[in-house]
């Protein structure tokens, strides 16, 4: 093993997807230099080179298991210094409050995340909207100054994402909308800030487009 690879630390503390997300990881940086680490461990975190913060399940769930896996004060390290890559609940964690358990956030970017009150409503085909909202949609690429986030780099605008959620995060300032979709009204399907990126879809799951973004991720320079 190449001891001087640049390493990508994808954050194990119980409640990820990790094995399809380390294995996307991994595909991405491949011929990259970088060396793609599942880890538990809160020093690997702390000298890793860049971090994957995926979640999935309830946030109450999640944010428990980040604090008692020991692994929480080096997530935040890692925000405050490295490009950090938040996946799916991973992303409502870096938000200031759920309304899922009513559970505090990471509060790394202004915002909260609400569930989606779509009872009774229909789609545009004349169903009804299913809460979680589960399947492909399209992502519209913010534009903030007339240019979106690097890490969209060479990614249609428009593409289809994979989605999977019942909550959806509302960030407080419109600038830390990277991404926008559609389910009952526009929501922030990515979201940005500084050294931070992170999606509400799974790019794991998102066949070339997913796997674009990751491989962006490793060569983002924030």
């Amino acid at each position: 093993m190449n001891s001087e690879a640049k390493t990508v630390a994808v954050v194990d503390y119980g409640m990820g997807n990790l094995r399809s997300v380390s294995q996307a990881v991994q595909v991405a940086a491949q011929d990259s230099g970088f060396r793609v680490m599942v880890t538990a461990h809160p020093d690997e975190v702390r000298v890793a080179d860049r971090v994957v913060l995926p979640g999935q399940g309830a946030m109450p769930d999640c944010m428990r298991e980040l604090r008692e896996s020991g692994l929480l004060e080096s997530v935040l390290e890692a925000a405050a210094s490295k490009p950090l890559f938040g996946v799916c609940v991973g992303m409502q964690m870096l938000l200031d409050h759920s309304a899922e358990g009513d559970t505090p956030g990471l509060g790394l970017i202004p915002g909260e995340v609400l569930k989606f009150d779509l009872a009774g409503r229909t789609q545009p085909d004349g169903s009804r909207y299913k809460v979680p909202q589960m399947g492909w949609n399209r992502v519209r690429q913010a534009r903030h100054g007339g240019v979106a986030h690097p890490v969209w780099a060479g990614v249609p605008d428009d593409s289809y994402f994979y989605f999977v959620h019942s909550f959806y995060a509302r960030p407080a300032n419109p600038l830390h909308c990277a991404g926008e979709a559609d389910y009952g009204g526009p929501f922030a399907a990515a979201i940005a800030r500084d050294n931070i990126f992170a999606t509400q879809f799974h790019p794991e799951k998102s066949a070339e487009h997913g796997l674009a973004l990751y491989r962006n991720f490793l060569h983002w320079k924030p």
